[in-house]
């Protein structure tokens, strides 16, 4: 069973000793009178005069402010008093540029106090979206427990979102869902690891690791420039190539199961990786520093196996480009699919619309952008990922409408010309260059000499030049 902590337990945890500052003014109870004896007792028992305490304090140095539930007083509940607490040390954090650290455990709205307490979580909602808007990180950890009006509000608004192992998660308490429905909520699903399953919550994290966790991604997220300096942009034909083959020979490396994805390039080529939740199904999203950079990358994963990219995880890549676009972090894209999920779920489900939503989001972000082309680019999945301001391909990847097969059998009724397809379509790097598609292509020499991570590091590196020669934002 979970335990239980106090926000004093969390913020010994948390911050640098000793460098916690209260943002608390006394408060003024309202209520009859069995109201008011009820919040002496709950003063009494925790020593604290809210559900909350707010403040700011370290993390590894780091300045930040902090929203911490008390659940010992009234489930930490959330009252009038609480939410005008919340949404004053929101907008403090806002006016002095500080990023938030927000820890609910709480069963929602105060029922003592009822629609006046109800209604106010729309303020701290506010406060937290223009918070946000300056470009400052608001970042959760969600605390066993975290239900009702306090899920459904400040706690769900986290541009990441980390949880407390075994916690329980949910719009509707199992308490209140017993009492209206006469029986218990289905079990396993308002766990906090069920939530990560599903890309709700982006990592379960122990207590004593979040300090660490806290720090890196604040490193990534409020840490000066993300380069330093710049170099000129890249352009042409950069490192040596493989030689020369068939358009159709280059479709074939690339569908190779041995070929490096992602993966292989964040492992060789970067450091700091923290992988964000519903990156699983077909894409990964991390911030990481990919050649010494700090950035967003967003690519189609190819292992365990490439396979066909469907609307869920369309909206993880738009979300990691959106992340990008808020926090002012260079996006690097990284496209490797064999195409779209092709299916009547994903059809109802809006395949072609998240691609759409995700093509227009990736064109109109103000920050440097990249897209590596790695191997297999077919199609609408592909395209989504692809318009950025400088796209930089390997030398045997190429980018496509549609798999050559597919070409082949609206063409000449069958797919038995798909080689034909691939050269009259000019659809590799080396076309893709002479046609101004691609900005950059960086030879295979490596890769097919077996050095896996200097193929990773070259291509990195052509990216990152790329995006350091940039000024997107005015």
């Amino acid at each position: 069973m979970t335990r239980l902590g106090t926000a004093a337990h969390f913020l010994g945890q948390v911050l640098d000793p000793g460098t916690f500052e209260s943002w608390d003014e006394p408060v003024v109870p309202r209520g009859d009178n069995d109201y008011l004896a009820s919040l002496a007792r709950a003063r009494s028992a925790t020593g604290v005069d809210e559900a909350v305490l707010t403040g700011r304090g370290r993390i590894e140095g780091t300045g930040v402010a902090l929203l911490v539930s008390e659940f010992g007083f009234l489930g930490g509940s959330i009252g009038v008093n609480t939410a005008d607490r919340l949404t004053r040390a929101i907008r403090l954090a806002t006016e002095r540029g500080l990023p938030i650290v927000a820890a609910p455990a709480s069963g929602g709205t105060r029922m003592q106090e009822g629609t006046r307490a109800f209604v106010k979580m729309a303020e701290v909602a506010r406060a937290v979206e223009q918070h946000k808007s300056s470009g400052l990180p608001y970042l959760v950890y969600l605390r066993h427990p975290t239900t009702g009006g306090v899920f459904a509000s400040w706690g769900s608004l986290g541009q990441l979102t980390f949880a407390e192992p075994g916690a329980l998660l949910g719009f509707l308490g199992p308490k209140v869902y017993r009492a209206v429905h006469g029986e218990d909520f289905p079990e396993g699903v308002q766990i906090a690891e069920n939530l990560a399953r599903n890309g709700i919550v982006d990592r379960i994290v122990p207590l004593p690791a979040l300090r660490g966790l806290l720090a890196t991604v604040l490193g990534h997220l409020h840490g000066g420039p993300a380069s330093e300096g710049s170099s000129p942009a890249p352009t042409g034909v950069v490192g040596r190539l493989s030689g020369a083959g068939s358009a159709w020979q280059s479709i074939q490396l690339t569908r190779r199961p041995d070929r490096p994805g992602v993966e292989e390039l964040l492992r060789h080529a970067a450091g700091d990786t923290v992988e964000l939740g519903g990156s699983g199904a077909g894409v990964l999203v991390a911030l990481t520093r990919l050649a010494g950079t700090r950035c967003v990358v967003v690519g189609h994963r190819r292992h365990p196996a490439p396979g066909p990219i469907g609307p869920t995880a369309l909206r993880a890549a738009r979300r990691g480009v959106i992340l990008a676009e808020q926090f002012g972090l260079p996006l690097v894209t990284v496209i490797d699919t064999p195409g779209a999920e092709l299916s009547a779920e994903a059809e109802e489900d809006a395949l072609a619309g998240e691609i759409a939503r995700c093509l227009a989001t990736l064109t109109g972000v103000r920050v440097p952008t990249a897209a590596i082309l790695l191997g297999q680019g077919c199609g609408g999945a592909a395209l989504a990922l692809t318009s950025a301001h400088t796209v930089v391909a390997a030398e045997h990847a190429w980018l496509s409408p549609l798999p050559l097969e597919g070409a082949s059998a609206i063409v000449h009724g069958h797919p038995r010309l798909a080689a034909d397809m691939a050269t009259a379509q000019r659809v590799v790097a080396a076309d893709l260059l002479a046609d101004g598609i691609v900005d950059v292509l960086v030879g295979e020499h490596r890769l097919a000499s077996g050095d896996v991570a200097g193929f990773c590091r070259d291509i990195a590196t052509s990216a990152i030049a790329a995006i350091s020669s940039q000024n997107v934002r005015s």
